[in-house]
């Protein structure tokens, strides 16, 4: 069965192979073998803090092929971003120059650093093997944060934002970085990342502009790319976008690719999840939902068929979900139709 779990230090190994495998633009997890150890001990402590409003806390889930015992993917939530370590975005916006004695107007995109979206909560480092890009396992991984977020409010701020990954190619040069490093950094887009993934961003204050960048005067190649996903990505994108996210014009300081945001309550997997009370039987269903426990540093969720009873909300598990959700009858356990 696949089911979605904590990681734990034990899974160092199976999480570096995921930071290889991700690439170029994956900041979230750089391959750097003291930094994911702390990473994974950062999520391991934050799963069993106590905690009654959002802080600094970041969980760290994967995904965990039973059968096999091989973790498969990750998926992670960022409590609130930026109250450590600055959080930078450019804002996309527009300047008007005009003159009525001569009759021009002309309207010009800028780009604005900012910290707008310090303090937000952040879903990141999504990422599945493509031995199980299969069987909505991908839409699963995404999803089943926001059952995570719904059982436990508390935790997190009313906003949610997810970076979507910009546009690069297979050897992470990207268009928007090339002009920004040519003018300003003098260090390719692969270093860039890497250090900002290992937390060494004192070089993003230091070295970008400070004043707003004016778009007609990137390079061509750079201004087709922003607010632009990477290919990979569009997936992902189309997810979020059901999910009830949109642009609020805030882009990636490196590779421009378009930040969205929701408001916590109105995302639609924890609006219209519920809360149902286990009943462990036989289920003569097709019908496929996620499914998670209420629990915290022992989280599960699974994705598998239900018979849903929805006037007593109570929800018919097989024995076997009811194993893998560490659930006995009577317990409670939040669901959504996949």
């Amino acid at each position: 069965m696949i089911i979605i779990r904590p990681i734990r230090q034990n899974d160092y190994d199976a999480l570096h192979k995921i930071a290889v495998e991700s690439g170029h633009g994956f900041t979230s997890l750089p391959v750097n073998e003291e930094l994911l150890s702390q990473r994974i001990a950062h999520s391991e402590a934050s799963f069993h803090r106590d905690v009654s409003s959002p802080g600094n806390e970041g969980y760290l889930f994967v995904m965990e092929d039973t059968d096999t015992g091989e973790v498969v993917g990750t998926s992670g939530i960022e409590a609130a971003v930026g109250l450590d370590d600055a959080f930078y975005h450019y804002h996309v916006g527009k300047v008007v120059h005009s003159s009525r004695e001569l009759n021009v107007y002309n309207t010009v995109d800028t780009l604005s650093l900012c910290n707008d979206y310090t303090g937000a909560t952040e879903i990141c480092t999504l990422f599945l093997s493509e031995s199980h890009r299969k069987n909505s396992n991908g839409r699963f991984l995404s999803r089943m944060r926001f059952l995570f977020i719904a059982e436990h409010l508390e935790r997190f701020s009313d906003t949610v934002i997810a970076e979507m990954r910009g546009v690069s190619d297979d050897e992470g040069r990207s268009p928007f970085w090339n002009w920004l490093e040519e003018h300003f950094f003098s260090m390719d887009f692969p270093t860039a990342d890497y250090l900002t993934g290992i937390g060494k961003k004192e070089f993003i204050a230091e070295l970008m502009p400070k004043y707003p960048i004016y778009v007609n005067l990137l390079s061509k190649e750079a201004q087709q790319v922003i607010d632009k996903v990477h290919d990979k990505t569009v997936p992902a994108l189309r997810l979020l976008e059901a999910e009830g996210f949109s642009r609020r014009g805030y882009v990636d300081i490196f590779d421009a690719g378009p930040t969205v945001e929701a408001k916590t309550r109105d995302i639609r997997s924890v609006n219209e999840s519920q809360r149902c009370q286990v009943i462990v039987g036989d289920v003569d269903s097709s019908d496929n939902y996620i499914l998670c426990n209420n629990k915290i540093a022992d989280f599960r969720a699974v994705q598998a068929p239900i018979l849903m009873r929805e006037t007593a909300h109570q929800a018919v598990i097989t024995p076997q979900v009811a194993e893998s959700l560490h659930v006995s009858d009577g317990d409670w356990i939040r669901v959504i139709k996949n």
